[in-house]
C-alpha cells in the first residue's frame, strides 16, 4: 500500500493498494528484511506472507486502528498488515493508547496485550485518502493528530531512499520507537529499498547493541541529538564498527560543534554523518545536508529532499526578525500532510494544507544551503526586551558556555550539565548576563547531571523551568521545584498503584474516593488545580509551572465542598442539631457528576464497563459488610438490607429498614450505567453526544419522578425514581457551553420543586444543583479545606456508621452526637483505606 518501487502516478483502488504492498515485499524474495530482538530473521518473502495473513484479518469495512508502535517483529507486522488491509492506522506509544482511545474511539486497538476489535463497522467517517495518523507531539500522545495520505508516505520514503542512497545491502539499526515519525520513516525507507532492519531493544550505550551491530553488519544508525550526546559519553570514537556507512541525525537541532566533531570522526573512520531536518507534518524529512558539506556548514539543514522545495515567508511587523533575511520556512512537496485532526469528525476531511508553514525561522545561506535559526514563539520578553532563545543559545555557545535557554516568564532559565566538572554558578551567570545584556536577577541557573528530556530525546523546557523554582521569593516554597516524582508519589499514595510520567488519574483507575485526596494534594503542590487534571499526565502536571500570585487559603473543587456539606447536613439533621434534609439526594447528583468525570472517561468500552463495575463494588462491598454486622444487634435490619435489596422488596418507608436506601440507589444506578455502557450502540452514542445523551436520560427519567411510571409506595428513595437527579449530575460534568448550563439550571428549577414535601428541602437540593452547575471551585481558608477534604473523602463511611453513633447522644448533646458521628466515619475510612492499600484492595465512595 505505501512501500512501492517508486512513487505512484495515480492513486490505486483500495484493494490493489493492499495487494501492491504485499507484492512489493514479496518482490525482494529471500533478501533479509527484519532481524528481531531475539535474533529471529525474516526474509522479505516471509515478511510478505505474515503481512498478508495479518491483512486478511481485517475483513469488511475500512476502520480506524489504534496501534501501539512497538519496534519488534509482531509490532512491525501488525502495522504493515493494517496498512496492507487499507485501514486507517493511528500509531501511538503504549503509554498513550488510553488517552488517544478516549479522544478518537478507534474501531480496533492493537497493544502489547494483543488485538481488540471494538466493532466491525467504523464509528467515524474516514476519508479515502487518509492512511496514517501520528501525534504532533511524537511521544506524548497529543490528541492533535497529523493526517497523512498513502501517497505522502510513498513520496517521502522514496525521497529518503534517493537522498541517502540507501542500498539493498544496507542494514539499519532501528533504535527509535515506531510512534515517532523519525523511527517510522527509517522503517518505510529501508523496506522501500529492499534493505534490512535490526529491531533492537538496546540503547547506544549498551554493549549488547554493538554486539548486534557487528553480528548483523549494521551499516546505518539513526539518532536524535541526545543519541549523539550518549555516543560521545560512551566512547563511540574508540569503537571499531567496520560495517558502518553512515549515521543519520534528525529530531531537533544538534549543536554545530558536535556535528563537526562527528563529521570529522567519520572522515577518519570511514563513515558519513547525514544531518536531516523534518517534521511529522511533512511525513518525516524535509531537508538533508550533503555529507561532503557537513564540516564546512555544521549549522545548516541542507537542501530540500527530492520533489520538495523551501521558501521564506516574511514575518509580520510585530515579529520582526532579529537577523536579516530571516522568515518562516515554508515547505511544499508531495509529502506534506493532508492537515490536522483534533476531533474524530476531522477524519472525514480531505486535504486542507497545500504548503507547510513549519513554524521555524530560517534563511537561504549564500552557499545555497538552508539554515534554521530559531522558532516562532521561542521569543521571551524579559525586562521589556525581546530575546530570541535560539539565538541566545548560539551566542552563549560561541562564548564557551553550552546551555539550554528556556522562557521563565520574567527571566531566562539556563540549563547547564555538570558532568564535565563543577559549575561555577557565579561565573556562569556573569558570563551569560554579559553576553545577553541582562542583569543576574533576570537569569535563573539550573545545574543538572542530565537535562530533562521528552521521550523523543528533545529537551523538556517546561520541566527545566519547573526545576528552576519560583520566580519571586514571596511564593510559598511548596510550589517550587515540583517534579514528576512528586506528582507520581501523590498518585501512588492515593491510588495504591505505581504511577509513571505517562499515567493519568483516570488511567490509574481513580474515582470519587481518591479524587478528593488527589485534587487537594495537586492544588497544594501546583498552587492551583488545572481544569482537566483527571485526564492530564503526571509529566504534564509536573511541568505546569504557572505559579499563582500569593493568596489566602486554598482552592477546592465545588463538588468536594458539596459532598462534605451534604454528609454533614445528613448527620446534623439526624442528630437533631438542625433540620436540613435533602443531603442524600444531592449526593446522588454529585455521584453522577463524578461518574462522568472518571469512570466514563476511560478509553475503550470494555474498560469503561470494568471501571463502572469496580465503582459499584467499592460502594457495595463495604456497605454489605457494615450492614450485615449491624444486623446482628439491630431489630429491623436483616438480610434484605444486607443484600441491598430492601428498596425492591418493600414498598413503604419504615425505620430502620430504609436507613440504607442511599447506598442501594447508588449501587443500582452505577450498575445501570454499566449495563448501558456495555451496549456498543449506546457507547458510540455517548461518545458522540456526551452532553445530550445524559440530558435526554434525565428528561426521560421524569416519568418516574412524576409517578407516570412506577410502583405504589415510597417515591422518594428508590433508584428508578431518583435517577433523574443522578443523570442531571452526569450531564453537568459534560456541560461544555454556557447554553448547556442554562438548560440544566432551568431543568433543575423546574423539576426539583414539589418532589419533596418540604419547601426547604426542595430549595436545598435545587441550590446544590445550581452550585454544581455553575461553581467549579471555591477558595477557602486552608484549615477549612483540610477538614472538608477529610469529611468528603470519608462520606460513605460516615453515612454507613453514623446510624450507630448519634442515637446515643442526640437528645442530650446533639452537637457532640454530630461531631462523633463524623469522627467515627473519618477514622473508619482512614483505617480501611490504609489497610486495603496494603492488602492490594481498594474500596471507595460513589
Amino acid at each position: 500500500m505505501t512501500l512501492l518501487h517508486g512513487a505512484p502516478t495515480e492513486r490505486p483502488r483500495v484493494l490493489s493498494r493492499g495487494v501492491r504492498l504485499v507484492e512489493h515485499l514479496r518482490g525482494f524474495g529471500t533478501a533479509l528484511a527484519l532481524v528481531g530482538p531475539d535474533g529471529v530473521r525474516l526474509t522479505y518473502a516471509q515478511l510478505a506472507e505474515r503481512v498478508e495473513q495479518e491483512a486478511a484479518t481485517y475483513a469488511g469495512a475500512r476502520r480506524l486502528v489504534l496501534l501501539g508502535g512497538r519496534a519488534d517483529l509482531p509490532g512491525v507486522v501488525a502495522y504493515l498488515g493494517a496498512l496492507a488491509a487499507d485501514q486507517v492506522v493511528l500509531v501511538a506509544g503504549e503509554a498513550t493508547l488510553d488517552g488517544l482511545a478516549a479522544a478518537y474511539d478507534p474501531d480496533v486497538v492493537v497493544g502489547a496485550s494483543g488485538r481488540r476489535d471494538v466493532r466491525s463497522e467504523p464509528a467515524h467517517e474516514l476519508h479515502p485518502d487518509l492512511a496514517l495518523l501520528l501525534s504532533t507531539s511524537g511521544s506524548t500522545g497529543s490528541p492533535k493528530l497529523v493526517r497523512l495520505s498513502a501517497e505522502s508516505l510513498v513520496a517521502n520514503a522514496a525521497a529518503i531512499v534517493e537522498a541517502l542512497g540507501i542500498r539493498p545491502t544496507d542494514v539499519a539499526a532501528l533504535t527509535l520507537p515506531l510512534h515517532y515519525c523519525y523511527g517510522l520513516s527509517v522503517l518505510h525507507a529501508h523496506l522501500m529499498a529492499g534493505a534490512a532492519l535490526l529491531l533492537t531493544e538496546h540503547s547506544v550505550v549498551d554493549d549488547g547493541l554493538w554486539r548486534e551491530v557487528r553480528e548483523h553488519g549494521v551499516t546505518t544508525i539513526p539518532g536524535v541529538p541526545h543519541t549523539f550526546e550518549l555516543l560521545e559519553r560512551s566512547g563511540f570514537a574508540d569503537r571499531d564498527v567496520p560495517s558502518l556507512r553512515y549515521l543519520t541525525q534528525a529530531g531537533g537541532r544538534m549543536a554545530p560543534d558536535r556535528v563537526r566533531r562527528f563529521a570529522e570522526l567519520g572522515e577518519r573512520k570511514g563513515f558519513d554523518l547525514v544531518v536531516m531536518y523534518g517534521q511529522t507534518e511533512a511525513t518525516a524529512r524535509i531537508a538533508v545536508l550533503p555529507p561532503d558539506r557537513t564540516i564546512g556548514a555544521p549549522g545548516a539543514i541542507g537542501l530540500p529532499v527530492p520533489g520538495g522545495s523551501l521558501s521564506v515567508r516574511p514575518l509580520p511587523d510585530d515579529e520582526a526578525a532579529v537577523e536579516p533575511g530571516v522568515g518562516e520556512l515554508v515547505y511544499a512537496g508531495p509529502n506534506v500532510m493532508l492537515g490536522y485532526a483534533e476531533h474524530p469528525d476531522d477524519l472525514a476531511l480531505g486535504r486542507t494544507v497545500e504548503a507547510l508553514a513549519t513554524g521555524d525561522l530560517g534563511r537561504l545561506r549564500p552557499d545555497g544551503l538552508w539554515e534554521v535559526v530559531g522558532r516562532r514563539g521561542r521569543v521571551a520578553k524579559v525586562l521589556g526586551l525581546r530575546i530570541d532563545l535560539d539565538r541566545a543559545e548560539r551566542l552563549l555557545a560561541a562564548s564557551g558556555l553550552v546551555a539550554v535557554v528556556a522562557d521563565g516568564g520574567d527571566r531566562l532559565v539556563l540549563g547547564v550539565v555538570d558532568q564535565a566538572g563543577r559549575v561555577d554558578r557565579a561565573r556562569v551567570l556573569a558570563l551569560a548576563g554579559g553576553v545577553l545584556g541582562l542583569p543576574p536577577t533576570a537569569l535563573a541557573l539550573v545545574v543538572v547531571a542530565e537535562l530533562p528530556r521528552l521521550a523523543s530525546g528533545k529537551v523538556d523546557a517546561g520541566a527545566l523551568v519547573v526545576m528552576s523554582g519560583p520566580a519571586v521569593e514571596s511564593v510559598e516554597p511548596a510550589y517550587a521545584g515540583v517534579s514528576v516524582d512528586d506528582v507520581a508519589g501523590l498518585y501512588s499514595a492515593a491510588l495504591g498503584r505505581r504511577a509513571g510520567p505517562a499515567d493519568t488519574f483516570v488511567s490509574l483507575g481513580g474515582d470519587s474516593l481518591s479524587y478528593v485526596e488527589v485534587s487537594l494534594g495537586l492544588e497544594r503542590l501546583l498552587g492551583h488545580l488545572p481544569v482537566e487534571w483527571p485526564t492530564a499526565t503526571v509529566a504534564s502536571l509536573a511541568a505546569d509551572h504557572h505559579v499563582p500570585e500569593r493568596r489566602w487559603g486554598r482552592l477546592v473543587e465545588a463538588n468536594v465542598v458539596l459532598r462534605a456539606f451534604a454528609i454533614v447536613s445528613i448527620v446534623g439533621s439526624h442528630a437533631n442539631l438542625f433540620t436540613l434534609l435533602g443531603g442524600a439526594h444531592l449526593l446522588l447528583a454529585v455521584a453522577g457528576f463524578n461518574l462522568a468525570r472518571f469512570q466514563l472517561t476511560a478509553a475503550a468500552r470494555t474498560e469503561r464497563v470494568r471501571h463502572l463495575l469496580r465503582s459499584a463494588m467499592r460502594i457495595a462491598v463495604p456497605s454489605i459488610v457494615v450492614i450485615a454486622t449491624v444486623s446482628l444487634w439491630t431489630d429491623g435490619i436483616g438480610l434484605r438490607q444486607a443484600m441491598l435489596v430492601n428498596g425492591i422488596t418493600t414498598r413503604n418507608w419504615s425505620e430502620p429498614g430504609w436507613y440504607y436506601w442511599f447506598v442501594e440507589a447508588a449501587v443500582y444506578l452505577v450498575l445501570l450505567v454499566a449495563a448501558l455502557a456495555a451496549v456498543p450502540a449506546f457507547d458510540r452514542l455517548e461518545r458522540r453526544h456526551p452532553f445530550w445523551l445524559p440530558f435526554a436520560l434525565a428528561t426521560a427519567a421524569l416519568v418516574t419522578r412524576y409517578g407516570i411510571v412506577g410502583v405504589p409506595g415510597d417515591n422518594l428513595h428508590r433508584a428508578h425514581v431518583v435517577f433523574w437527579l443522578f443523570a442531571l449530575g452526569w450531564a453537568t460534568a459534560r456541560a461544555s457551553r454556557r447554553s448547556h448550563r442554562v438548560l440544566l439550571s432551568v431543568m433543575a428549577l423546574a423539576t426539583v420543586p414539589g418532589f419533596f414535601d418540604e419547601g426547604a428541602r426542595d430549595a436545598y437540593v435545587a441550590a446544590g444543583l445550581l452550585a454544581l452547575i455553575w461553581v467549579p471551585a471555591l477558595r477557602l481558608p486552608t484549615p477549612v479545606v483540610r477538614v472538608l477534604g477529610l469529611v468528603a473523602a470519608a462520606s460513605l463511611w460516615i453515612y454507613l456508621l453514623h446510624w450507630q453513633v448519634y442515637p446515643h447522644l442526640e437528645h442530650q448533646v446533639p452537637w457532640l452526637a454530630t461531631v462523633l458521628s463524623l469522627a467515627v466515619g473519618v477514622a473508619a475510612w482512614w483505617l480501611v483505606e490504609r489497610t486495603s492499600k496494603r492488602m492490594g484492595t481498594w474500596f471507595g465512595n460513589p
